[in-house]
């Protein structure tokens, strides 16, 4: 099965970063790019293993 690929505002929207942000998390090698020709994708997969590694910050509206 092929894993499905969004683009970089797709991302941006999804997680509700910047593309600031965005981009640091990339340089730092916690969030992979695929090239297609000058596009850069993500592939939904990593997106999701990104999102589970962040850390769970204790006190919100769940932990009351």
């Amino acid at each position: 099965m092929l894993n499905e690929l969004m683009t970089v505002a797709d991302f941006l929207s999804r997680y509700s970063i910047s593309r600031t942000e965005f981009y640091r998390q990339v340089n730092a090698g916690r969030i992979r790019l695929t090239k297609l020709g000058n596009a850069s994708r993500v592939a939904r997969d990593d997106a999701e293993q990104w999102r589970a590694s962040l850390p769970v910050r204790a006190g919100g509206p769940d932990n009351v």
